[in-house]
C-alpha cells in the first residue's frame, strides 16, 4: 500500500497535500495503482480511474469515497489507440482540471526472445509505452494551460535489469527514464510541446 505521509514522533510531516485536486490514474483499480489512488485520496485528491475492468461500486471506489473524496471511472483499453483518444476526449470534456496523471498501466507477455511473436511485442509496447506517452502529451497540454500539473510514470525493476522472458516489457519500461526527459523540459514556460 502506498502512503504519502511520514510520522515523526507526535508531529506529522506531510510529503504531499492536495486540496481539491483531480488525480487521474490508469489501472487504478488494483495493485500499485489502487494503492496510489488511495494514497492520493488520503492526501486530499479527487480520483479518476481508467481501466478496462473497473466497475461502479468497486472496492477502490468505496475506499476513496469513504475518505470524502470524489471518484470517477472511465473505461480504457490501453492497447487500442481509438479507445485512448476517446478516453482523453471524454475526460477533458467532463473535468475542468487534471492536476495529476499517474501512468501506471502495463502488461507483460512471457516468452524467450527467439519465440516472442511480433503481435505480443506490438501489444506490450502499445500499452506500456505508446499509451503513457499519448496520455502524458495530451493531459500535459491541459496542465501547461492551467499553469500546473504532475505526471508520474511507474517503472519496474526490469527498467534497470532487463528480463529473460519479457523482451517487450523490459524494453518498454526501460524507455520511461528517456521519455521523462522531454516531458520535463516541455513543461517549462514558453516551451513548445
Amino acid at each position: 500500500m502506498t502512503t504519502f505521509c511520514l510520522k515523526q514522533k507526535n508531529n506529522e510531516l506531510e510529503l504531499f497535500r492536495f486540496i481539491r485536486e483531480n488525480s487521474l490514474g490508469n489501472r487504478g483499480n488494483k495493485g500499485i495503482g489502487a494503492g496510489m489512488a488511495l494514497g492520493l485520496a488520503q492526501a486530499g485528491a479527487n480520483i479518476i480511474v481508467a481501466s478496462r475492468t473497473v466497475e461502479a461500486g468497486s472496492e477502490i471506489e468505496k475506499q476513496v469515497t469513504a475518505l470524502g473524496r470524489s471518484f470517477k471511472f472511465y473505461k480504457l483499453d490501453a492497447s487500442d489507440r481509438d479507445s485512448v483518444y476517446a478516453f482523453i476526449k471524454n475526460v477533458l470534456a467532463d473535468n475542468e482540471r487534471i492536476d495529476i496523471l499517474v501512468n501506471n498501466a502495463g502488461t507483460i507477455m512471457r516468452k524467450p526472445v527467439a519465440e516472442h511473436p511480433d503481435e505480443w511485442w506490438d501489444n506490450v509496447l502499445a500499452i506500456n509505452l505508446d499509451t503513457p506517452f499519448i496520455l502524458a502529451r495530451e493531459f500535459g497540454k491541459r496542465m501547461i494551460e492551467q499553469g500546473s500539473g504532475k505526471i508520474i510514470f511507474t517503472c519496474s525493476l526490469l527498467t534497470f535489469q532487463g528480463g529473460i522472458t519479457v523482451p517487450g516489457y523490459a524494453a518498454s519500461k526501460e524507455r520511461y527514464p528517456v521519455l521523462l526527459k522531454p516531458c520535463l523540459t516541455s513543461g517549462r514556460p514558453k516551451a513548445l510541446m
